[in-house]
């Protein structure tokens, strides 16, 4: 039997390389609005947390902020949601941890009915028994939201475990006591990760199923 039982994915940067559609989106938001374009390296900061975060990071005010968002999802509803690949071996992953018996969830900041439309189309959706994401108002949008959210439907968990690509993954479970594997493929910096309590890092699928069945990572 594995060692976690209930695994609590995070959507982009973990189960999918999003990267062009979400940074499209993000420069053509912050080009519309007149603001000087952050470096390729602090764009990739897009990817992960809430909109609203980053917009404000990058030198908006929270009426900017607002009509950037605007922006960004007019066209990233349209086209930017399937600039996007699978990563390589997680379907697979999927499929193993789903025969062994693992319950596997979503849990993104990502809008949850954008989310589930993204995850139909490269056809993950089946393996997961809910989609949690951000609600169309914003009111529950960081990764601990989402996942009282989550819990509110699914709870109790058999022994849960996250795994995600950022601080923000690590930092939202632990407010739920539940624990967080990050996978270095995404887009977060691993020791942001380490330093916020990650439980471990792994650097591919077979070390990411290796942990979850209580195996060295």
């Amino acid at each position: 039997m594995n060692r976690y039982q209930t695994i609590l994915f995070d959507l982009d940067g973990t189960l999918l390389d999003s990267g062009e559609g979400v940074l499209t989106c993000a420069r053509l938001a912050l080009e519309t609005l007149g603001k000087p374009l952050p470096s390729p390296q602090e764009m990739r900061s897009f990817i992960g947390p809430p909109l609203l975060d980053s917009f404000l990071r990058f030198g908006c005010s929270q009426e900017e902020a607002r009509q950037a968002i605007e922006i960004y999802r007019d066209r990233y509803t349209t086209v930017g949601k399937f600039e996007a690949f699978v990563y390589p071996g997680m379907q697979q992953l999927l499929q193993q941890l789903q025969a062994e018996g693992c319950r596997l969830y979503v849990a993104t900041s990502k809008p949850e009915n954008t989310s589930v439309e993204i995850l139909e189309h490269f056809g993950l959706a089946p393996y997961f028994r809910r989609i949690a994401g951000a609600s169309a108002d914003d009111r529950r949008s960081t990764k601990s939201q989402v996942l009282a959210y989550l819990l509110e439907e699914a709870a109790p968990l058999d022994r849960p475990l996250m795994v995600g690509d950022t601080v923000y993954d690590v930092v939202g479970s632990r407010a739920h006591d539940i624990g967080c594997v990050g996978v270095s493929w995404g887009y977060g910096i691993v020791p942001e990760m380490r330093d916020a309590g990650a439980l471990a890092i792994v650097d591919t699928m077979d070390q990411l199923h290796a942990f979850i069945r209580g195996e060295e990572a």
